[in-house]
């Protein structure tokens, strides 16, 4: 089972540029017949509809950490995911699928009557995956293409933002990067770039001085550092403050927030090196206060909620609120249109509800009636990467030790990066695990998932020392 002795095995046959800001074409149209064509299995939680069959779309540790919460539901009886991973396929049969492969993808939901679709990156989500599973009358969570350029598009989002009045950092769009250069003549520093498109969390600058903006503008827009995400750039005013990100689900209209965390981007101690996808995170952040809650509950939550639906773009499945505690208050830094990775690992085992009650509904327009409910305790996640990582580092090595976290309470391995090779489990990534303990408060959480860090071995086994550091400072 690879992620924690409470896990109920349901199987084990099983061996990630938007288009003009202007397509609001689904202004008036519900989300209907997403649950008409399964009447007796889940329309409402009271009928406990079960034996769903659910696929998930995605291979990392966010669609383990899914994976998991959907194998402890009673009403699932079989998980599909698509492509999967190892750890996934010990608990869900893996489909060799895409994750950008829509029409494939749909078509696998239909023949297999999958019951319950759940997108969990965001490649697929922006390009609109959602639209396509829909149109075949297939139950799926997730955000439309129309309403997941919140994430799609930074130039969006911020333009969202100004609109609505929802607090965020000074900027200016640009498309021309002449424009760009001339703009940062006269621009305070530090200054920060942001390549408008998806690009794998990466795509954010902070440049010290006007020499390093200049280069950076070269790197996104004329050397298309990031592909296609920089055709368009952000530039932003520098935030100085504690981040904080919060999970949140939503259906439309009402939002319900899950927890905080708090995620270390940078490849290594301190701080230092280069961005990642993350390389540990941990739940609940000390930093999100009451008055941080209350702040962002009338200023920033239910105001993008609020935003999108005025916009014809009615968000459907989870925003992740990237918040920068700032000494004005907290401002949006960014929204993801999805759990994040790794925070889905240290605030999805800490959640009390069917996981399928929660997302269905959420389909189903009726949020409102779910009591959103988290154990009081904490959990950290570090993340077991491959040397060299994010640059250039070896794939293919033995990972042993996998099996103690079938015996422990309260551990989690979570695979990111994982392949089954001649009957063992290899690395197959740059992020290969995610290592995650819960505790009864942030300082025990992390000292277990350290102590967890080390039944795990591979050859080139890589990972920070100081996840969680801003705990002691709290």
């Amino acid at each position: 089972s690879l992620v924690g002795s409470e896990m109920c095995i349901r199987d084990s046959d099983g061996t990630g540029r938007m288009g003009d800001f202007t397509e609001g074409d689904s202004s008036d149209r519900k989300r209907k017949g997403n649950g008409e064509r399964q009447k007796s299995s889940c329309r409402r939680i009271d009928t406990g509809g079960n034996n769903m069959k659910v696929l998930i779309v995605g291979s990392g540790g966010r669609e383990h950490a899914i994976a998991y919460s959907c194998a402890k539901s009673a009403r699932v009886d079989k998980i599909y995911c698509a492509p999967g991973n190892a750890g996934i396929g010990q608990i869900a049969e893996c489909v060799p699928i895409g994750a950008m492969e829509f029409e494939k993808l749909a078509a696998f939901a239909k023949e297999k009557e999958i019951d319950f679709t759940i997108i969990g990156m965001d490649d697929p989500l922006v390009g609109g995956v959602v639209d396509v599973f829909e149109a075949e009358g297939l139950k799926v969570f997730g955000p439309r293409k129309n309403a997941a350029i919140l994430e799609g598009s930074k130039a969006f989002s911020k333009d969202l933002m100004k609109k609505y009045n929802i607090p965020t950092a000074g900027y200016e769009n640009f498309d021309d990067a002449d424009k760009a250069l001339a703009y940062l003549e006269t621009a305070k520093m530090p200054i920060v770039l942001k390549a408008d498109g998806l690009a794998l969390g990466k795509g954010v600058l902070i440049c010290n001085t006007l020499e390093e903006a200049k280069a950076g503008v070269k790197e996104i827009m004329l050397d298309k550092k990031f592909g296609d995400a920089g055709n368009h750039m952000v530039i932003e005013e520098f935030m100085t403050g504690r981040e904080v990100s919060v999970l949140s689900f939503v259906d439309g209209k009402t939002i319900k927030i899950m927890s905080s965390a708090q995620d270390h981007k940078r490849a290594q101690d301190g701080d230092k090196g280069l961005n990642t996808g993350g390389m540990g995170t941990f739940s609940p952040s000390p930093f999100y206060t009451k008055e941080v809650d209350e702040f962002c509950k009338k200023y920033v939550y239910q105001a993008t909620v609020d935003a999108m639906a005025a916009e014809g773009r009615p968000f459907v499945g989870v925003i992740f609120f990237g918040l920068m505690l700032t000494e004005d208050g907290p401002k949006v830094l960014e929204y993801n249109a999805r759990f994040g990775d790794p925070e889905a690992q240290v605030v999805l085992p800490r959640m009390k509800n069917d996981i399928i009650d929660v997302m269905e509904a959420c389909v189903d327009g009726r949020l409102d009636e779910i009591d959103l409910q988290f154990e009081d305790n904490a959990a950290v996640c570090v993340v077991l990467a491959s040397d060299g990582y994010p640059v250039s580092y070896e794939k293919g090595k033995e990972i042993s030790g996998l099996e103690r976290f079938e015996k422990e309470e309260g551990y989690y391995c979570f695979h990111a990066g994982t392949a089954w090779k001649d009957g063992k489990i290899v690395t197959n990534g740059g992020r290969v695990l995610g290592v995650t303990a819960k505790g009864a408060d942030l300082k025990e959480a992390r000292a277990n998932a350290y102590k967890a860090t080390e039944w795990v071995e591979f050859s080139n086994k890589y990972m920070r020392h100081d996840i969680g550091k801003a705990i002691d400072e709290a």
